[in-house]
């Protein structure tokens, strides 16, 4: 496969902005838990709406720090969608919970909430809806369900910082929503994640398992209460990240208008789907994400693309396909919409700063792909 010379994504990080931060973290001698990682939770709950946000090193551990505040184990059942990155199950499973797979709605990535209802038992203690791409998902229908159900709902917002649904910006649903800032996020720092909630209680386990356990004890040392993890997030990735979210309105306004220009140009096209927001709803764009027609093969495509140093990649997958999770019963096919969403969905370049001349490119050239069958 050839190099790509118009990737799907390039980090929208400048040195410029993070030299001096970076060169008084050096100077400090202090990488971990200092004032730059408080004043990214600050900048990012600020932008939220919400009272509480907790660094972490990964989304994933975000996940698994959430679900462990709540003492999710053995015997309880997590409800998460099904078109997700593997991780969202994987925290899971390493809680000792049951993973119960939701699928997609027909004609959209997130959680079906009528798949949902028909899933929920007396062991459900988790609803785990993810917000694909950036695409908030129906939350007030979901957080009703798991209401009357009793349980919590924790939001996989990995993608979806800047989305806003219901006039409630995305990490502010549920009891907690979780943020990535791997390198594809709409604000990157390499690896880190974010716990948003509106408890202070609940923020402050969260804060006493990230790190180890423990509790300031009056003197010199610690108190370990209970055991915990090493999830802190450096000083280094939060200089990088907080440079971003100080930007953060700038940057999705170069986002959302790339996506308007391939809005435009592909709608209509033969062969593919070209997804919309709901009403209330704005995306944050994560990823430009289509659904290619079945008869297309996906992985061709992406191949084709490929070979005209244009960068695509599949949208994500449908983890009851995968032998992971097989213990559980899954088959595939179990989860239609999902599996669907899995083969047929094509993620499209999206750079900052991206021109008409490029966004043209990359149409024109699908276009020919895809009549090519």
């Amino acid at each position: 496969m050839t190099m790509a010379d118009l990737p799907i994504i390039i980090p929208d990080v400048h040195f410029d902005e993070v030299e001096s931060d970076l060169r008084t973290v050096f100077a400090s001698g202090q990488l971990t838990s200092g004032p730059f990682g408080t004043e990214f939770e600050r900048a990012v709950a600020e932008f939220v709406g919400v009272g509480e946000a907790v660094a972490t090193t990964s989304a994933t551990t975000a996940l698994h720090l959430a679900l462990a505040a709540l003492d999710v184990g053995s015997g309880d059942e997590v409800l998460l969608s099904d078109f997700t990155f593997p991780a969202t199950a994987n925290v899971v499973v390493q809680t000792g919970a049951t993973p119960v797979f939701v699928d997609s709605s027909p004609n959209d990535f997130s959680m079906d909430p009528e798949c949902l209802r028909s899933l929920v038992s007396g062991r459900t203690r988790v609803v785990m809806p993810v917000d694909p791409f950036g695409q908030p998902a129906d939350h007030a229908a979901i957080g009703a369900i798991a209401a009357e159900a009793g349980a919590s709902v924790i939001v996989d917002a990995a993608c979806s910082l800047g989305g806003e649904r219901d006039a409630i910006r995305c990490g502010a649903h549920g009891l907690m929503g979780c943020f990535s800032f791997h390198p594809r996020k709409v604000v990157t720092c390499g690896e880190g994640g974010m716990v948003m909630t509106a408890d202070p209680d609940l923020a402050g386990r969260l804060r006493t398992l990230r790190n180890h356990g423990s509790v300031r004890a009056g003197g010199p040392g610690l108190s370990f209460v209970e055991p915990g993890f090493n999830y802190r997030l450096g000083e280094v990735p939060a200089v990088m990240a907080l440079s971003q979210v100080r930007r953060l309105d700038e940057i999705l306004t170069d986002r959302r208008r790339t996506a308007s220009l391939y809005d435009e140009r592909l709608t209509g096209t033969e062969g593919l789907t070209v997804p919309r927001p709901p009403d209330r709803t704005e995306w944050s764009y994560q990823s430009y994400v289509v659904v290619l027609d079945d008869y297309l093969d996906r992985d061709r495509v992406i191949r084709d693309m490929a070979e005209e140093r244009i960068g695509t990649t599949i949208g994500t997958y449908a983890c009851h396909q995968h032998p992971a999770y097989s213990r559980w019963g899954y088959v595939d096919g179990d989860l239609p919409n999902s599996a669907r969403f899995a083969g047929q969905a094509l993620t499209l370049p999206l750079v900052p700063g991206m021109t008409l001349e490029q966004v043209e490119r990359v149409v024109e050239t699908l276009r020919r792909v895809l009549r090519t069958g």
